[in-house]
């Protein structure tokens, strides 16, 4: 029982973000993008409780509208990279042969390149005058598509282990065709598996927006993300002057550490 309790802390602080995420916007009464310039650069208070930024837009609002941003479309990005790995992993775990071949270079030659340097010459050969909801777009399909090599390599292996089981050996022998083997059978008993890649990659993906975004290469302004909150630390003396502005940061790292701890442990039953 006390093992749960980790994954248990780590479940109910991922949906008091979730609840915050959703409904903390309709709390604060000033909006994200909502300029105050009698209030610039103000610290905590009872009307700003995370006090404000340097164009006097409330943090608070803008950590609320950043959390909705990034939690909804991280695990957007994983559902996209998972998704395309399913398709590859299980192809090429199934069929076998040259497209087994093919899936594994491919996924060799994804995993050599720098990933994350990919993903700033990309995202810099944008226009600078971008829509905010187009980068995040952007932003998050780039890293769904780059994201699926490694997922692909588990969900290949798993698939060939499976390929070998006794289950698969008696479909085959009642003559049931191929595509419905792997429809029926494989596909069922791959969704641990599926799921454990899914909450292994949201974190991944929360991080490197958080980095794109902080160099000022993520999501475009005036829409937040928790990587636009952390680039504004940039500022000399911030952190002293101004500590509820380390919120944002804290809560990120509360965050990936908590998807961690609900990664399901996949059993495969082979």
């Amino acid at each position: 029982m006390r093992a749960r309790w980790p994954r248990r802390l780590a479940a109910g602080y991922l949906s008091m973000l979730a609840g915050a995420a959703v409904a903390g916007p309709a709390l604060v009464p000033s909006g994200y993008a909502e300029q105050n310039r009698e209030a610039i650069s103000e610290p905590a208070s009872r009307a700003h409780l995370l006090g404000t930024d340097e164009l006097g837009r409330d943090r608070l609002a803008r950590l609320f509208e950043g959390m909705r941003v990034s939690m909804l479309l991280a695990p957007a990005a994983s559902l996209i990279a998972v998704g395309v790995a399913a398709l590859a992993g299980v192809w090429a775990g199934w069929s076998g042969g040259v497209w087994d071949r093919s899936v594994d270079g491919a996924s060799n030659l994804f995993l050599c390149l720098p990933g994350f340097f990919i993903l700033i010459t990309a995202r810099a050969a944008l226009p600078l005058d971008i829509s905010p909801w187009t980068s995040v777009s952007v932003t998050f399909g780039l890293l769904g598509l780059l994201g699926w090599a490694g997922p692909s390599r588990v969900i290949r292996s798993a698939t060939r282990s499976l390929a070998g089981s006794a289950f698969v050996a008696a479909a085959h022998a009642r003559g049931v065709r191929p595509w419905r083997i792997a429809y029926a059978q494989i596909l069922p008993n791959l969704r641990p598996v599926l799921a454990a890649q899914f909450w292994t990659t949201v974190p991944v993906f929360l991080l490197a927006e958080a980095n794109l975004s902080f160099l000022g290469l993520g999501v475009a302004e005036p829409l937040p993300s928790w990587g636009t909150l952390l680039k504004e630390l940039e500022r000399p003396g911030l952190a002293s002057t101004q500590p509820a502005a380390l919120v944002p940061v804290l809560m990120l790292a509360l965050c990936v550490a908590s998807l961690h701890a609900v990664i399901p442990a996949p059993e495969i039953n082979a």
